[in-house]
């Protein structure tokens, strides 16, 4: 399967090198990518995503005969995020510089700590720029996750900051040669929206809206700010509960957040804010729920708001210092529920706050990368009462705490 994968790669390399020729361009092909694996050790029963390396939260006691059940330490070692990729440049045509990236790993087709990892699409899009304007068409970052902190788990910081790639087409636009205004249309495929039928792509299908984000940047020496928001339209139904008539069920949610950098010399900083309504579709910790039936069937959603906000600091080159902190406050529902609460897949809806931190080092031996890292993530879970009609969950409130220590052995090509 990797021999195949290859050859069709260098494959498309050949074509591109050839279609250049033909058009007097010199079409630049780089191929890129690391071997990478990880050691993870946890404290605690938790939800993970893909094995046991992308982590997100802790689960809530499980007391039975006086013992928590989920107080149980695990452990797991995989090369399974491994990574492949190509980038396309050199091209023009009248006037426009046209790009493409290509890129994959081997993460996928794993079920809890067994199976073979599968070759997956990461990203895969085309770039064209003129004139101080720049298209990107296919799928990458969405444009409110593509900062990433230091860290080097997988998880990159979530559920404490947006996360997701998606299908998009994204316009850069510089107004003056330090702001740049960005608008974005973007689909849902890996990372989707949760419902009444599960986590599903179906809700943004039937909108027939695409989600949208405008946004813009400055950059200033070594300082760099964005602010921006993102708004989702969704159908959580479009058949009511006897599937045999149609209903204009329909949320729509806003999310803005602020980012900004500094870097000089060996020394980095960076922080994320994001407000979100609902925002599961981003790996945040929200979700919407029922707040109205109406007598034509059809029903009305509200959704939950959420604080997540995530602070890192590096420093170092050869010997590189981390520290990384992150807070989640939930707030519940906007309006009164009277139904069913839909919450992200990779949390829990009583989850009323959470909290982590990241110190780590890496030693960098050329190309090589050895790292070592601890993570403790808290959660306060509480209860939902006769009273709680807004989705949080305000009694009997207690902090479940995992330690996590994670071991790094990365070489980059």
């Amino acid at each position: 399967m990797t021999k195949r994968i290859l050859a069709a790669v260098l494959l498309a390399a050949s074509l591109a090198g050839n279609a250049a020729a033909q058009d007097n361009n010199t079409v630049q092909f780089k191929p890129y990518g690391f071997v990478r694996s990880f050691a993870v050790m946890d404290t605690r029963e938790s939800i993970y995503g893909v094995e046991d390396f992308f982590y997100y939260v802790p689960k809530d006691t499980k007391i039975v005969n006086g013992e928590d059940l989920n107080a149980q330490n695990t452990f797991a070692f995989a090369a399974l995020t491994s990574r492949l990729g190509v980038d396309l440049s050199g091209y023009q045509v009248e006037g426009w510089k046209i790009g493409a990236k290509f890129e994959g790993d081997f993460y996928a087709g794993v079920s809890g700590v067994t199976g073979t990892a599968l070759f997956r699409l990461r990203q895969a899009f085309v770039t064209l720029a003129k004139d101080g304007t720049s298209i990107k068409i296919g799928q990458s970052w969405h444009p409110m996750a593509a900062d990433m902190p230091h860290v080097f788990s997988l998880n990159t910081g979530a559920p404490l900051g947006p996360f997701a790639r998606t299908p998009e087409v994204v316009l850069d636009g510089k107004l003056s040669e330090k702001v740049t205004l960005t608008a974005a249309a973007l689909w849902q495929m890996q990372y989707t929206s949760a419902g009444p039928n599960g986590a599903s792509a179906d809700y943004i299908k039937y909108s027939g809206i695409p989600e949208l984000f405008l946004g813009l940047s400055l950059k200033d020496g070594g300082f760099t700010g964005r602010v921006g928001v993102d708004m989702l339209s969704i159908r959580p139904r479009h058949l009511d509960v006897t599937g045999t008539r149609k209903v204009k069920d329909r949320i729509t949610t806003f999310s803005p957040y602020l980012y900004a950098e500094y870097s000089k010399d060996l020394f980095s900083i960076k922080a994320k804010t994001i407000f979100a309504q609902a925002g599961e579709h981003m790996n945040l910790n929200g979700g919407y729920g029922v707040s109205a039936i109406n007598s034509d069937g059809s029903w009305e959603y509200t959704p939950t708001r959420n604080s997540s906000s995530w602070l890192s600091i590096s420093y170092g080159k050869k010997v590189q210092a981390v520290l990384f902190g992150g807070y989640v406050r939930n707030f519940g529902t906007a309006k009164e529920l009277v139904g069913d609460l839909y919450f992200s897949k990779n949390s829990y809806s009583n989850m009323n706050r959470m909290f982590r931190v990241t110190p780590e080092l890496v030693y960098n031996l050329g190309k090589v990368a050895f790292g070592l890292e601890y993570e403790l993530t808290g959660v306060q879970y509480g209860k939902f009462t006769n009273n709680t009609k807004f989705g949080l969950a305000t009694e009997d409130l207690h902090w479940v705490c995992n330690n996590r220590i994670q071991l790094l052995v990365k070489y980059t090509f």
